[in-house]
């Protein structure tokens, strides 16, 4: 069973200046909340159990976020808000969940995953990469059901128009499984339009064998100078490793550029807004 998941946080967020030289970009609201109070959602919807952090001392205000519990009590002893109330409660639960390792070096999201080396108990853990959304369906929950089925780690899925596989991570297929689920034989990074394998993209979900550990600790540099998790994952796959590639069903979401934030904040209200038409209906 799949426990325990990994958020890398330590980024830069520099695609989303100014705002992130003062304030961590996972802490910025989309419609209200957090960004990554949805993945935290997320994940224990996905009968996670434990979420590891990687922060930096730059991005310690992310950790504080959870541990402001001085603050919520004088709030609520002076005021009584239900609303405050409820906020403080569901911080609570999310911090039983949460455990912090820190990055204070951006050398990439390799790097990262591998400070939490000492943490990760069982084979196999979930990767989520907090700029990217996945709403109106559990993506890391449909690749949990995957994974128990075909037995191998499973990286998200989505099609991405020609003319743009050069802006994203490329699979190359093996064989299709079934409707929503094919073999994985390579990745390629950016690949040129023409050079492009498939148009099936790599999203930010991924179910990885502990083993990954034991690749990244040898690992080169890569692509700007830091470790790439993608590069580790293809070395995996030409060991004979098994890895399956799941097309998932919700709409997906950048929230790592301005463009993408703003978007991505009309995109969740909308949903919002037809949600709330139902209750009233």
């Amino acid at each position: 069973m799949i426990k325990q998941a990994i958020i890398p946080l330590a980024g830069l967020g520099t695609r989303l200046l100014p705002l992130t030289s003062v304030f961590a970009k996972e802490l910025l609201p989309i419609n209200g909340k957090p960004g990554i109070e949805y993945i935290l959602d997320e994940c224990i919807d996905s009968g996670i159990k434990e979420i590891i952090f990687i922060i930096s001392k730059r991005k310690k205000m992310i950790k504080n976020y959870f541990y402001n519990d001085n603050f919520y009590k004088n709030i609520i002893k002076k005021k009584k808000d239900p609303r405050i109330i409820k906020e403080y409660k569901k911080l609570l639960f999310y911090k039983k969940k949460i455990k912090f390792v820190y990055q204070n070096k951006p050398l990439g999201t390799g790097d990262a995953v591998l400070k939490t080396q000492h943490k990760i108990k069982s084979k196999y853990f979930l990767l989520l990469l907090p700029d990217d959304l996945i709403v109106n369906k559990n993506c890391s929950k449909e690749m949990i059901k995957v994974h128990k089925k075909y037995k191998s780690s499973v990286m998200a899925s989505m099609k991405v128009h020609k003319n743009n596989v050069s802006r994203w991570g490329i699979y190359s297929l093996s064989k299709n499984l079934d409707k929503n689920n094919f073999l994985i034989s390579d990745v390629i990074e950016k690949p040129k339009i023409n050079k492009a394998p498939s148009n099936n993209a790599v999203c930010g979900r991924y179910i990885l064998d502990k083993k990954i550990f034991s690749i990244l600790k040898k690992l080169k540099k890569g692509r700007g100078g830091e470790y790439q998790i993608t590069d580790a994952i293809k070395i995996l796959i030409k060991e004979k490793s098994k890895f399956v590639g799941h097309k998932f069903k919700g709409k997906y979401l950048d929230c790592g550029t301005m463009h993408g934030f703003i978007k991505s904040s009309l995109e969740i209200s909308k949903s919002w807004k037809f949600v709330l038409l139902e209750l009233v209906m």
